[in-house]
């Protein structure tokens, strides 16, 4: 089978499936890291809260 009579869907995810892929996993990875910074960001915020009424 050539190039050619390959299906065109074939094609285009041999071409753009595996970047796709990479793209949704570092999205997963960066939100669960976006998460963690969040829950930093609103502890850090009580404990300055917290010495100031000291």
């Amino acid at each position: 089978m050539t190039v050619v009579e390959m299906p065109e869907w074939i094609l285009i995810l041999g071409n753009f499936g595996f970047p796709i892929a990479i793209t949704i996993y570092l999205f997963m990875r960066f939100e669960k890291k976006l998460e963690k910074l969040e829950n930093v960001i609103i502890q850090l915020s009580e404990t300055i809260r917290d010495s100031r009424k000291d």
